[in-house]
């Protein structure tokens, strides 16, 4: 059983949110992630939402502002969120930009020297961090579903598009959904897999959308105020790769909204009710 730290504990609308650590083989160094442990995990396991977060943030971001914890109290569901990057690696350079490296890990397996050694967050993601919630936590892990924000809307469409039999359900608010064909994305992930772009396919949801469609709607809140919609978030490309496929999308721009966490506490309930419909069927 992996050994994890218990940092701080809070009772919070019946049930409990815990953070925490742990050393983690993928990332070879320290991680940290947050549970929140509904009132249902008193008597019964629960299904698990995955919510992967957007560049700068922590393990903390969702959990304090999203306002989250109440809708999964009331469908019954555990909240899992880690950290967006391994942290204090010692490769030079990490902490120097703010959309690369530390707080930046993109959800993607780095192939090039230094990253390599420690940013391989889609492996922590998808493999790692499930086992070690199934070990540690009254999880129902033949029920998992993922979502996020931004880079983490990204992470959660790649992660559950490449992996459709894990999660039962995908959704997003205000992702990242054509790397390949944004300043961000070709950023990230020309530093972190090189310069061949064949590799970057499987990190690009439009680009996978098109391979296999998932077996399931997925549903995503653009907010029209967002100041990266146009040059970095382009969800019109996912759209149109959806329509190629007759992939099932809820597309919703949302009027006047930005790409704060102001944005996603205001749809929460509808993504978590998403969620628990595919969850709880």
């Amino acid at each position: 059983m992996t050994n994890i730290n218990l940092l701080s504990e809070h009772k919070t609308f019946g049930g409990k949110l815990g953070f925490y650590s742990h050393f983690s083989s993928s990332c070879n160094g320290e991680m940290r992630f947050s549970v929140y442990q509904p009132p249902q995990t008193i008597s019964q396991t629960v299904p698990i939402l995955y919510f992967l977060s957007g560049l700068t943030c922590t393990e903390e971001n969702f959990m304090i502002k999203a306002g989250a914890q109440k809708f999964a109290a009331k469908y019954g569901l555990m909240l899992v969120v880690p950290d967006t990057s391994p942290r204090n690696t010692g490769i030079p350079g990490e902490d120097d930009e703010w959309d690369f490296g530390t707080g930046a890990g993109f959800y993607v397996d780095a192939t090039q020297k230094p990253w390599t050694s420690n940013y391989r967050m889609y492996s922590y993601v998808v493999q790692e961090l499930p086992a070690i919630i199934a070990e540690n936590f009254p999880a129902e892990t033949t029920r998992q579903s993922i979502f996020g924000h931004s880079m983490g809307g990204h992470g959660a469409l790649v992660c559950g598009l490449r992996n459709p039999q894990q999660y039962k359900s995908i959704s997003a608010f205000a992702p990242i959904v054509a790397p390949m064909r944004c300043p961000w994305g070709q950023k990230v992930l020309s530093g972190y897999l090189g310069e061949n772009k064949e590799t970057w396919r499987q990190y690009d949801a439009s680009e996978l959308i098109g391979q296999a469609p998932y077996h399931s709607p997925i549903l995503i809140d653009q907010g029209t105020s967002d100041q990266y919609l146009k040059e970095q978030l382009l969800p019109e490309l996912f759209e149109k790769a959806c329509a190629e496929v007759n992939q099932p999308l809820i597309l919703r721009y949302q009027e006047g909204y930005d790409h704060s966490y102001y944005f996603v506490a205001t749809f929460m309930e509808d993504h978590i009710r998403h969620h628990a419909i595919a969850l709880l069927q």
